[in-house]
């Protein structure tokens, strides 16, 4: 199991960044799957997205205060993947957003984990740069 972490400041209040970071919003945000639809399941909201060859369910939930995330079924490109976003002011406006992701790959490959981490790395850049071009 491998994690990341990235972060960036935006040019925004926290309330505005937080408004925008909707779980269909995340997931199009990072760049690898469509999103197919949105389930509400009591405390938490699941996105069915879509890419090619796979349908894959993300769970997200608020555990602390910060959005959390998983792959919801064994399913997918990871044997097992979570991600938490937090949202802190940081001064006169400006908003840190943090995304720190553990992930494990589903196939047998040499160095498969290290190749996870480094998709999820590439995905989770995405989603700063999209949120700091939406609100920052």
């Amino acid at each position: 199991m491998r994690e990341v972490t990235v972060s960036r400041v935006v040019a925004a209040a926290p309330t505005e960044l937080s408004a925008w970071l909707e779980p269909a919003t995340i997931v199009e945000a990072e760049g690898s799957f469509a999103v197919e639809r949105v389930e509400e399941r009591g405390d938490a909201t699941v996105v069915v997205a879509s890419g090619p060859g796979i349908q894959l369910p993300l769970r997200f939930e608020d555990r602390d205060g910060s959005i959390y995330y998983t792959q919801e079924s064994e399913r997918g490109p990871f044997s097992a993947m979570g991600t938490r976003l937090e949202v802190e002011s940081v001064d006169h406006g400006r908003t840190r957003l943090t995304a720190r992701s553990t992930v494990e790959l589903a196939a047998p490959l040499p160095f498969g984990d290290r190749i996870a981490a480094w998709k999820r790395r590439g995905e989770l850049t995405n989603l700063l740069e999209s949120a700091e071009t939406a609100v920052g």
